[in-house]
């Protein structure tokens, strides 16, 4: 089963579901707003993708927390992330222990199709 992780307004999350839609993919959505996901989670994800992609330094939150003028170690980013969940880049989709962060169509057809 496909988990989805976001929230529902997010253009890139819209497309993933949509994505998911279309291919007749079963996935389970999980709101960021309405069920923030732990600290244990997020360092989970890191340990696979890397901090990089899953810490959104382009949003709203990340700008209006003024984190660019802290010198942020990978612990902190992740501490960060499980106080404000939006300041994880989204979707956040997990498949049979596979880890995709962002929407790119050519990556999911490759992952999600095959």
């Amino acid at each position: 089963m496909v988990q989805v992780y976001g929230i529902k307004n997010c253009g890139s999350v819209k497309k993933a579901l949509q994505f998911f839609d279309a291919h007749d993919i079963p996935y389970t959505f999980h709101d960021f707003k309405t069920s923030p996901v732990t600290e244990e989670t997020i360092a989970r994800w890191a340990r696979k993708s890397g901090i990089t992609p899953l810490f959104n330094t382009k949003g709203t939150s990340y700008r209006t927390l003024a984190l660019k003028s802290l010198d942020l170690n990978d612990a902190d980013k992740i501490e960060w992330m499980s106080r404000h969940n939006l300041l994880i880049k989204r979707p956040v989709v997990e498949k049979d222990g596979q880890l995709v962060v962002g929407f790119d169509p050519s990556q999911y057809e490759g992952i999600f199709l095959s």
